[in-house]
């Protein structure tokens, strides 16, 4: 099955994968406090807006995974100090779904966020998607999903990876079609770690 791109997160632990049919040479690379996809240096030129981004984001309220330039706004909000759900909420809606010939949703996600009560000292997950037709934001306690296609709403998912590492094989492993990268974070002491597959 093609779902094309999707995120999983928990509260401690997610991953985002590239699946793609029409631009396969791309790939994940970690950079300060971010991970890239964009293309590889043999890929076919394009003036195709949507297939190089940040697809995942740390601050230190939580770490933002995402198929589009969508990521970026969500973490600077939290960074700002809002609320993880409006964060999430306003950047999806702000930059609302894809112009392309399919109305790509974007989809995104965030890991390790405050605990939504003022007296919950535990991290928590939200994830969201904007479609033509709606704009759905959800908090989870377990490992949860959402694709571009065919899942394109908030789902249970399998994910029983303690580190980024692991989430990040888990995720370009599955048996989704066309895997072309993927990445992981995991909260840490330290704050959160990142891996990827390419």
């Amino acid at each position: 099955m093609y779902v094309g791109r999707f995120v999983v997160v928990a509260p401690t632990v997610g991953a985002y994968r590239v699946s793609s049919r029409s631009f396969p040479n791309r790939a994940a690379s970690e950079r300060d406090e971010r991970v890239t996809v964009g293309p590889t240096p043999d890929a076919p030129e394009t003036d195709n807006p949507y297939i190089a981004y940040n697809c995942l984001r740390r601050t230190d309220r939580g770490a933002v995974l995402g198929n589009g330039s969508h990521v970026d706004p969500i973490a600077e909000k939290l960074t700002l100090g809002y609320p993880a759900r409006d964060a999430l909420a306003t950047g999806l809606l702000a930059l609302d779904f894809e112009r392309d010939d399919y109305d790509t949703p974007r989809i995104a996600g965030i890991v390790g966020a405050p605990g939504t009560a003022t007296d919950d000292p535990e991290q928590t997950a939200l994830i969201g998607i904007v479609r033509r037709d709606a704009l759905l934001v959800e908090t989870v306690t377990e490992p949860t999903l959402v694709a571009t296609y065919e899942r394109d709403h908030p789902e249970p998912f399998e994910l029983s990876a303690a580190d980024a590492a692991d989430a990040a094989r888990a995720v370009y492993d599955h048996r989704f079609e066309h895997a072309v990268c993927a990445a992981g974070v995991a909260v840490t002491d330290e704050g959160f770690e990142t891996a990827v597959v390419n």
